[in-house]
């Protein structure tokens, strides 16, 4: 598992009986995470003085339980880039810290190639991967079907001050995307998804994720550049482990151009337990010939 360890702003203090114990910047939340089975006990004084609790309700959803005083928006730092934090619907963030080792990867790979980069970060969400890789110098076309997201993912790239970089900021639906960008002969050197689990296009479409992507994958070969450096797909889809991804890579960009797979967890260092990494998502990872 690759932990996400270089976070100053941000920490998992602890987790336990299905809640995770958060400070982001100097905000302590307390959220929901199904994965966290164990009950182990809640010493932290912080677990039962935070700034806001998730509450999660028996009907579907939740609602956010403000405790104390606490901005609207605030932001928190990794490295040089800065990202806006709310609390928001279904007890998120938006950010996800544990992709921090994917940024950093990514940000190496475009440093460390010695040429221009195009990035494709599809299913963008709120910009880290873009504003990451904005810094290390590539340009880079940001796709995701939610205008509010891609807002915020404005917003995120202004306070890492990159957004006079070349990036092209798009709402649009993924795979309508990629189906124009054949047609057009673009091509791009790395390509980032972070696809939803499950979702509806806008003409009502079903997307359900271990049905989509292998086809998927297979339509963005169209679009990947004969010398292409990278191409990383994350899930945070249960029953989508990390060999599949790493098995439909092989199966498609491998085979074409050569080069290596690899497939892991990624997860989050508890501060409060040393040597233990909670697990939040996988990813797979396809890297050119060359390219460490």
């Amino acid at each position: 598992m690759r932990a996400a360890e270089n976070w100053k702003d941000y920490e998992l203090i602890d987790c336990s009986d299905g809640e995770r114990l958060e400070r982001w910047g100097d905000i302590i939340l307390v959220r929901p995470d199904p994965q966290v089975i164990w009950k182990t006990p809640k010493e932290n004084p912080l677990w039962y003085n935070p700034h806001a609790i998730y509450n999660r309700s028996n009907t579907g959803g939740g609602s956010w339980q403000v405790c104390k005083k606490m901005p609207d928006v605030w932001q928190i730092g990794f490295e040089e880039l800065k990202f806006n934090i709310k609390t928001m619907g279904f007890k998120h963030t938006g950010l996800f810290p544990e992709q921090a080792v994917n940024w950093q990867m990514t940000a190496d790979i475009i440093r460390n190639a010695g040429r221009p980069v195009k990035v494709l970060n599809l299913f963008a969400y709120t910009g880290g991967a873009t504003v990451a890789a904005l810094n290390a110098g590539a340009s880079v076309t940001h796709v995701d079907a939610s205008k509010g997201m891609t807002l915020w993912a404005k917003e995120n790239a202004v306070s890492s001050k990159v957004a006079d970089t070349p990036v092209r900021w798009l709402v649009d639906d993924c795979i309508k995307f990629v189906q124009r960008e054949i047609r057009r002969g673009n091509k791009y050197d790395i390509i980032i998804m972070d696809p939803p689990s499950y979702g509806r296009g806008p003409s009502g479409e079903v997307w359900k994720l271990e049905n989509e992507v292998y086809g998927f994958v297979e339509m963005c070969m169209e679009v990947l550049s004969d010398d292409a450096l990278m191409v990383l797909i994350n899930s945070y889809t249960t029953g989508l482990s990390p060999s599949v991804m790493e098995y439909i890579l092989g199966e498609t960009v491998q085979r074409k151009l050569g080069g290596t797979v690899s497939s892991d967890e990624i997860g989050i260092p508890v501060s409060s337990k040393p040597g233990r990494v909670l697990p939040c998502g996988a990813s797979a990872i396809w890297k050119g010939n060359g390219v460490k």
